[in-house]
């Protein structure tokens, strides 16, 4: 069994610690991942990635469907979803292979197996890694950096069974195509699934316990979302749970409470997207002495946990659960260890959401309403995607781009935006807020003719009257 010392061991190597990992190594340390399963993590391998190509099939798979309003005949398009779910998995195995390249590049050594805090509170810095129920290594380190990641919560009586009822794991490699589909839940991994199975000509039903779906966006670009998906044929429930599930042999029967009245709605499948747990079992944290609070880890604003040298990052520390969160919350926390000048903590105001759904949303910020509710004053923009040359010659003219302002300083409060490539849009925001840019500065900058990316600054515009083409 090896033992070795390090300056920096990682338990963990999904986006958050394989970044955090590059950083340490650029920063000098000696460094070491601790991965039990795959290199890249949930995200690369059954997450981000994979989704987004089975996205893509399905944005290829739609416009094919309308191919003779861009004068283009295509006749019985169809699809083979084993094909469609091998393209998703080449895509991930190829990702996890070039971080595997990063971690040679830079030097760092990576440990198959099961990691944990060992010896206690007086042995929180060191790290016995297991497999296969054997110990294979003993690390000692400066420091520890935890990045578990989480994984999907379930809820008594939706218990995943891998066969009628799925998780975001079942949902991407299905072994069948549904021809009906309930889908629980309707944040960003909910509404994706709900999207791409729809697309693909599944029957689909959203049951969603608040008031209205996406409920972290903006009240109007949820308005928006729900009637687009309801065009689509896509049928919401709201204000609804699901009290209970019959499960027949190839089928599952939701009873649904909605209004104080039940229904039973029946689908080949039912996905169960009700939110994430921390990934905290089993990793010694209780041994030594790190805090946890409703399955999660609790850190500073530089990701301490209050036991010395002990760290955690992304998903295991809570909401926002997002991979670029993780990834600069990482590279914060090794800066910080390392004396790096001009760390500052990770500004949650500043990172951007995205959902990859059709049409998709994203947002930075905060909504009009968050906005109201801490006492600004403001001005609010909006620019519709029929507006825009690029929107209309893509053929994607449903969308709205929506900007919130202080009126009394100019700052740029929040904004989202719904419509095609929106998801990319956003970053413009994401860098005006980091730079502090006020509403002056983004009206005297010149964006590209004809893009999408004119809608931003005809938002902008528009919260201060000067709208162009509205």
């Amino acid at each position: 069994m090896a033992e070795s010392t390090y300056d920096v061991v990682i338990v963990g190597a999904g986006p958050g610690g394989y970044v955090t990992a590059i950083r340490a190594a650029q920063l000098g340390f000696k460094t070491a991942v601790v991965e039990a399963n795959h290199l890249g993590g949930i995200c690369l391998n059954w997450g981000c990635i994979p989704t987004k190509a089975l996205l893509r099939t399905s944005e290829v798979y739609r416009t094919i469907q309308h191919a003779e309003e861009y004068g283009l005949k295509v006749e019985k398009a169809s699809f083979d979803i084993e094909k469609v779910v091998k393209r998703s998995r080449a895509v991930a195995g190829q990702l996890t292979k070039g971080v595997g390249h990063l971690m040679k590049k830079n030097k760092i050594d990576v440990i198959d197996g099961w990691g944990k805090l060992a010896g206690g509170k007086e042995g929180a810095r060191k790290v016995a890694v297991e497999k296969d129920g054997k110990p294979v290594a003993d690390l000692t380190a400066k420091h520890v950096v935890l990045a578990t990641g989480a994984r999907a919560r379930q809820l008594p009586g939706l218990e995943v069974d891998g066969k009628l009822v799925w998780s975001y794991r079942e949902a991407m490699v299905p072994d069948m195509m549904p021809k009906s589909m309930i889908v629980v839940g309707s944040g960003a991994i909910g509404i994706e699934f709900a999207s791409f199975y729809r697309t693909m000509g599944a029957e689909v039903t959203v049951v969603e316990v608040m008031d209205r779906i996406l409920p972290v966006e903006d009240a109007e670009i949820s308005k928006m979302a729900q009637k687009s998906f309801e065009k689509q044929g896509m049928k919401i429930l709201t204000k609804a749970t699901v009290k209970s599930l019959k499960k027949g042999s190839n089928e599952v029967t939701a009873v649904i409470e909605k209004d104080g009245k039940t229904q039973e709605i029946t689908a080949d499948r039912l996905v169960s997207a009700v939110g994430i747990v921390g990934n905290v079992e089993g990793i010694g944290l209780e041994e030594a002495g790190v805090t946890v609070e409703k399955t999660h880890v609790t850190v500073d604003e530089y990701s301490r946990t209050g036991v010395p040298g002990v760290y955690a990052i992304g998903d295991l520390t809570g909401p926002p659960w997002l991979a670029h969160k993780a990834e600069h919350e990482g590279v914060v926390c090794i800066e910080k260890i390392a004396g790096v000048d001009g760390v500052h903590p990770l500004d949650v105001s500043r990172i951007p959401g995205c959902t990859y759904c059709h049409p998709q949303v994203a947002s930075i910020g905060l909504t009009e309403a968050q906005a109201k509710d801490q006492g600004h004053k403001v001005k609010v923009g909006r620019f519709s995607f029929i507006g825009n040359g690029k929107a209309i010659a893509l053929g994607e003219p449903e969308g709205l781009v929506k900007t919130v302002f202080d009126e009394k300083t100019g700052e740029l409060l929040g904004a989202h935006m719904i419509g095609a490539e929106v998801t990319e849009l956003i970053q413009g925001y994401s860098i005006a807020k980091t730079l502090e840019t006020t509403e002056e500065e983004l009206m005297h900058t010149v964006f590209p003719h004809p893009t999408l990316s004119e809608m931003m600054h005809e938002a902008v515009l528009d919260a201060y009257g000067r709208v162009i083409h509205m």
